[in-house]
């Protein structure tokens, strides 16, 4: 047992019962005391130079395994803002890796490209010899060369799965533009990634998420792929965050299935550092390509709608279902008809079951009927939202506003409303859809716009922005909770887990429109260093 004080510190616990403290000395794993004044005596010494000290940040909502492996395997194509920069990009990865089996890239831009200019055609001008596919920012959707469509089998008349699509020119042949689960369909069908490129992957975003201070996640996309990564890299000692894992639930399971495998996964990943503990389901698309499920048509000019991907019947049977085996429920939710759809869902839940603190999600609730705010509190359903994308690009066109509609604007990203409503709520980035920094998302949480240096635009609504201490509460005890493990993380208390983060600056007191400068300097995982820069020295 190795004693360990934190002095010198500004500490903010975000325990109710103790706010603050000045020194802060674990003693293993664990935080032993708390207190203001002349610290005591241990083994070593960190001294925090005045620095504020907090609770390690947890993110709700990120893909961890496969933002980690697409660090370690994919070219990045989010700043990419022409066709040719997107060949270039992807053919200079091709040449750089000849040892991977798919060529994948990850993250172009809608508003950029689409339907219309991304096809199968386009990317075989970099390369035709090996398959390539090409993930969108939002991984809703993907383009495949023709060596792809290839192996993948998609013929002109291979038919659509459930809630998926293969998009068709205008004489019905597939142009490599993929929509929704017709993704996971190919993916089963091409050439495949090894464990040893996962777990590389992994190990490249925990390295990620500890810089930024997260000591903490939840990943909402579990197959027994996600499963049998996390849980190898648990047996092998080589998690330096904890992974709480949402298994998903498609529309092809029935209440019995869902509820097995589940549960089969429950008990095989119990923990401490790997948990399966609720089930993900999605409601409905994005709007990107259309497939946002409103209760109202879209307001441009092609209009249409998009269906929730489960039926009612369907949602309050599994949901209540799920909900009776103990299971949290993480719905990814767009559109305010797919708002709608789970929060019945919920409450059908509630009132066969009854009550019960399983924190249940909606998560990502960009458009939200005024109505239907006031449902979530007593549905027992946490508010889990993304504040980065609450503003207006200085770049990237922002076409969902387009289909949401001046009439609908003001319940776009509505998180002031959802809070004086009652609603819990949790913060998280959905890395990597976007920057998984806090401090980022925080600062946007706070002034609804881009950052200073990307040339920001007009607020976004700026009456729905949320206070600093609002945010950090997300990232720390609200975000413990909403993983099933706010008893011993979270806060800083004794007896909790010593997950602590020691910033270079004060984000409770800098200007709003430098908070995403902040650096993280030191990030305790359990009382292990698993990730410190800067000025700080370990004394005798």
């Amino acid at each position: 047992m190795v004693d360990t004080l934190i002095h010198n510190a500004r500490i903010r616990t975000m325990d109710p019962a103790r706010p603050t403290a000045d020194w802060l000395l674990i003693c293993d794993d664990r935080i032993a005391a708390l207190g203001a004044g002349p610290a005591p005596g241990a083994d070593r010494r960190i001294d925090a130079g005045g620095r504020l000290v907090l609770p390690g940040f947890q993110d709700a909502h990120i893909h961890l395994l496969s933002g980690g492996t697409d660090l370690a395997t994919a070219v990045p194509l989010y700043e990419v803002g022409n066709e040719a920069g997107l060949l270039a990009a992807v053919a200079a990865h091709a040449a750089a890796r000849p040892d991977l089996p798919l060529v994948i890239g990850a993250g172009w831009q809608p508003g950029v490209f689409g339907d219309d200019n991304l096809t199968a055609a386009v990317i075989d001008r970099a390369f035709a010899d090996r398959p390539a596919i090409l993930y969108d920012s939002s991984f809703h959707n993907a383009c495949l060369n023709s060596r792809a469509l290839d192996i993948a089998g998609i013929k002109n008349d291979t038919p659509d799965p459930p809630n998926g699509h293969i998009v068709r020119d205008h004489a019905g042949r597939a142009t490599g533009m993929l929509h929704e689960e017709v993704i996971p369909w190919v993916l089963e069908r091409l050439p495949d990634l090894t464990d040893d490129h996962r777990m590389q992957g992994l190990i490249a975003g925990q390295a990620l998420a500890n810089a930024h201070g997260i000591t903490g996640v939840l990943d909402p996309r579990i197959t027994d792929l996600e499963a049998r990564i996390y849980a190898r890299a648990q047996a092998e000692g080589r998690l330096t965050l904890r992974v709480a894992g949402a298994a998903l639930v498609t529309e092809a399971d029935t209440a019995e299935i869902a509820v097995a495998r589940l549960a089969a996964l429950r008990a095989a990943h119990p923990g401490p550092e790997f948990h399966v503990h609720s089930a993900k389901l999605f409601m409905d698309g994005v709007f990107e390509n259309r497939t946002a499920a409103l209760l109202a048509p879209y307001a441009d000019a092609p209009g249409g709608n998009a269906p929730c991907m489960f039926g009612l019947e369907k949602t309050k049977t599994l949901f209540t279902a799920l909900d009776a085996a103990r299971f949290a429920i993480h719905v990814h939710v767009i559109g305010d008809a797919a708002a709608r759809r789970a929060i019945e869902g919920f409450e059908a839940a509630r009132a066969a079951n009854g009550p019960w603190p399983a924190a249940h999600q909606l998560t990502h609730l960009q458009l939200l009927d005024a109505g239907d705010i006031a449902r979530l509190a007593p549905a027992g359903a946490t508010a889990n939202i993304q504040p980065l994308w609450a503003r207006l690009d200085p770049l990237i066109p922002d076409i969902a506003l387009d289909m949401i509609g001046p009439a609908r604007r003001a319940q776009t990203y509505a998180f002031r409303s959802l809070l004086e409503a009652g609603t819990d709520w949790c913060l998280s980035s959905d890395w990597p859809v976007s920057t998984l920094n806090p401090f980022e998302i925080i600062e946007t949480a706070v002034t609804r716009q881009a950052r200073r240096a990307d040339g920001p635009r007009e607020a976004f609504l700026p009456e729905q922005a949320l206070t600093v201490e609002e945010a950090v509460l997300g990232y720390t005890a609200h975000a413990a909770r909403a993983c099933w493990r706010g008893d011993t993380t979270g806060i800083l208390r004794p007896g909790f887990s010593a997950d602590v983060i020691v910033l270079d600056q004060d984000i409770f007191a800098c200007p709003p429109d430098v908070l995403s400068d902040t650096q993280v300097l030191l990030t305790l995982f359990k009382g292990r260093a698993v990730h410190a820069v800067g000025p700080f020295r370990w004394e005798a």
